[in-house]
């Protein structure tokens, strides 16, 4: 880890000791066990089987850019995405960084969005898989530049416990190593997280290294549908978008007018 993202993985550890002090881990556990029967719809499926495999995010900021929408109403978005065509959701909960919380993941389960949906978050303790689980996550995002490959491992297991799918991201050709853990989904970021230094080029060199029956998710970076197409070509399934969205007057919309220029 370096700069950016050592000082977000340093500020989540005390927020986590936090959320443990105001919910103790036992109490929240209870609290999941009670809709641990609820079935979840499938992201990986869901990415297989589409035609864009467009993940819509809901971000409000980054620690780069600053505030892309302050006032942004989760509802509304999400429930914009889903009707404009998108597979999946990506909700941003991280406070500190991104502007997001945890209720943005229930306010769309409230707008009864029923597109698959991605707890995005710096996720260093399995207490936080039970938060995502409690707000009806389908799907969490693990990085491998955060976690031991040991770790990364444990927090699977128990993510699928929980009966949630894995996201596992990664940046760098000693990253992928981690693909050999068969996450259910194998994310390629662009964007560096130490630098926030964005390159969709990195997805087109790491491609090879990932299994070749994987689900591969490009993330960040993506503006223009001749680089989906492009990376389509080399066996990706999924389009994780959000600042290009989320930086308009209306991210269904633009949503919308990009899967034209898809088609």
């Amino acid at each position: 880890m370096s700069d950016i993202l050592e000082t977000i993985v340093a500020h989540k550890r005390k927020e986590v000791e936090l959320f443990k002090q105001e919910l103790p881990q036992s109490s929240l556990e209870s609290r999941v066990e009670i809709i641990l029967s609820a079935r979840a719809t499938s992201m990986a499926e869901s990415l297989r089987n589409s035609d864009t495999g467009i993940i819509a995010e809901f971000k409000r900021k980054s620690p780069s850019k600053g505030w892309f929408n302050k006032e942004a109403d989760v509802r509304t978005i999400t429930w914009a995405y889903q009707e404009n065509g998108a597979t999946a959701l990506s909700i941003l909960t991280d406070v500190n960084f991104f502007g997001g919380n945890n209720y943005d993941l229930r306010d769309a389960n409230l707008a009864k969005v029923r597109l698959p949906k991605l707890y995005k978050n710096f996720i260093i303790d399995e207490y936080q898989l039970y938060q995502a689980r409690l707000y009806k996550a389908n799907a969490v995002l693990l990085i491998a530049a955060c976690l031991s490959k040991d770790e990364c491992r444990q927090l699977m297991t128990k993510a699928h416990d929980l009966g949630m799918e894995v996201l596992l991201e990664m940046h760098s050709e000693a990253e992928t190593e981690y693909a050999e853990l068969e996450p259910d989904m194998c994310g390629i970021n662009n964007r560096n997280l130490g630098t926030f230094v964005t390159d969709v080029n990195n997805s087109v060199n790491l491609a090879a290294r990932l299994p070749e029956d994987a689900v591969k998710v490009s993330e960040s970076g993506i503006s223009d549908p001749e680089t989906v197409k492009m990376l389509r070509g080399l066996g990706y399934k999924g389009f994780l978008m959000g600042e290009h969205f989320m930086s308009t007057p209306d991210p269904g919309a633009a949503l919308a007018q990009f899967i034209a220029r898809l088609q």
